[in-house]
């Protein structure tokens, strides 16, 4: 079977330094991949490589068998004109660290903006997606609310209902609790459980160690730009074999906040 998602041996650099190196990945329908490791490991740049928020230095990346911002044109790869990467874009959902509602549309009108104006859906239907939508991550009541008046738990919700409105092939979650007080992470994680029980195909960049043993497929650990170690959680989070994964998960389970400390760029 084809998988959603392959990476091959890419790598990213900012100036001198390089933050992917050699990058090589595959995750299947319907997986579930959480992706751990010390802040400015890559993590975070991966994702934005996956959907091309980020450009590659070198290698290749597949969704759904589509190489995603590049195609080969007389032997060579060149970048997609800009609204053939927004096409692709459209089929990857991502939601980030600080939501990125539009502070002014309501909240229905921040899960229906991309089904009216980018999908161009009739607007009955986009509407009934969006209530129910907003529904299934518990804020149907809130659907006239503006974002300056949720919680940051409720705006997440409201970021995931946004992404999951323009049906995407693949989900991208990069840190998507580590913005919210310690009592609102536990609505979120909810609603991404949820949504890995529905079948998504889901990566999802985390600090959350015990989410990541409850509900990934498999777990990978990244340091310095190198995925060091994937594999299930029953193997990589208990008895890990390389010597800086074992180090940051035994700071990681002594000092939950470990994973997510530091302001590198991840």
């Amino acid at each position: 079977m084809t998988p959603v998602v392959k990476v091959v041996n890419v790598h990213k650099r900012f100036g001198a330094r390089e933050v992917l190196r050699g990058i090589d990945l595959e995750v299947g329908d319907g997986e579930v991949l959480c992706i751990l490791g010390p802040s400015g490991g890559g993590k975070s740049t991966l994702l934005r490589c996956i959907n091309h928020l980020e450009t590659i230095d070198d290698g290749l990346v597949w969704v759904d068998g589509e190489i995603i911002g590049y195609e080969l044109r007389d032997g060579a790869l060149r970048e997609l004109p800009e609204r053939k990467i927004r096409r692709q874009q459209q089929d990857i959902g991502m939601v980030f660290q600080h939501f990125n509602l539009f502070p002014h549309l309501t909240v229905l009108g921040n899960v229906v903006e991309g089904p009216l104006v980018v999908r161009r859906e009739p607007k009955a239907v986009a509407m009934s997606r969006a209530l129910d939508l907003l529904e299934s991550v518990g804020l149907r009541d809130r659907a006239n609310a503006w974002p300056s008046q949720l919680s940051g738990g409720q705006k997440q919700r409201v970021a995931i209902a946004r992404a999951l409105a323009m049906q995407p092939k693949l989900m991208l979650f990069d840190e998507p609790t580590s913005a919210l007080d310690s009592e609102l992470v536990g609505e979120v994680l909810d609603v991404m459980r949820r949504i890995a029980s529905e079948g998504a195909t889901m990566i999802v960049v985390t600090h959350e160690i015990g989410f990541a043993r409850e509900v990934a497929d498999r777990v990978a650990i990244m340091v310095d730009g190198e995925l060091r170690e994937i594999g299930r959680p029953s193997e990589v989070l208990v008895n890990p074999k390389d010597k800086r994964v074992r180090r940051f998960l035994a700071r990681v389970i002594a000092d939950p906040d470990e994973a997510s400390s530091g302001t590198n760029q991840s």
